[in-house]
């Protein structure tokens, strides 16, 4: 039995000075980073999620609602789509992109990335860089998702830690659970968007997810 860690959507567009920022946003990138140089050891893969939207629909909105709208957020290829850079990526084996077009919150709705698709570069918030096509960020026709990575890689065991609490690690958590695998949320590990998270907690623990 493999055991993995999943980080979830650790993006400047969800940290501080973000487009959609989640108060602790950084602190979360940089206590997971801590956690990961200090536990590493104890997990066989270390995967991430990122947001990364090309035309993702009604999911965003220039008067968004914030529960299935949102203000334009992590459009890929941006810096805002980047990972925050307190959190370390030297342990993180595979990206898994997510939202292309349309909404999407659970990291088991994502693709396998590229290596060389996880931006790096400084690039302006909320716009694709000039000459570039939305295509060119898209995944490959063959790209394998979450599930079956884990899958191939014996996994049956998986920590979830990240951005939002309440949407995306939730999400991801609870898909987690319904495909098989034992579920853990390291909370001090997550930031959420709404003050109060017990009924986000609550709705884990029901579906399954223990909480650390």
């Amino acid at each position: 039995m493999s055991r993995a860690l999943i980080i979830v959507d650790v993006q400047n567009d969800f940290c501080e000075g973000g487009s959609l920022a989640v108060a602790g946003g950084a602190h979360v990138a940089s206590a997971i980073s801590e956690y990961v140089d200090a536990h590493h050891t104890e997990f066989d893969h270390i995967v991430a999620t990122q947001d990364w939207h090309i035309d993702p629909g009604a999911h965003f909105s220039d008067t968004p609602d914030f529960k299935d709208s949102w203000p334009r957020h992590c459009v890929a290829g941006t810096r805002g789509a980047e990972l925050h850079p307190d959190l370390d990526t030297e342990y993180i084996q595979a990206y898994f992109q997510k939202g292309q077009f349309a909404a999407a919150y659970s990291g088991f709705e994502g693709l396998l990335a590229p290596e060389d698709a996880v931006p790096t570069g400084e690039r302006l918030a909320g716009s694709l860089p000039a000459n570039a096509e939305a295509e060119d960020y898209s995944p490959a026709e063959d790209a394998i998702g979450l599930d079956d990575w884990l899958q191939s890689h014996d996994v049956e065991d998986v920590v979830v830690v990240g951005i939002a609490t309440d949407y995306c690690v939730m999400a991801t958590a609870l898909d987690a659970v319904q495909a098989g695998y034992s579920v853990t949320v390291i909370r001090s590990l997550t930031a959420g968007i709404a003050e109060d998270l017990d009924d986000a907690v609550a709705e884990m623990e029901l579906g399954g997810v223990e909480i650390g």
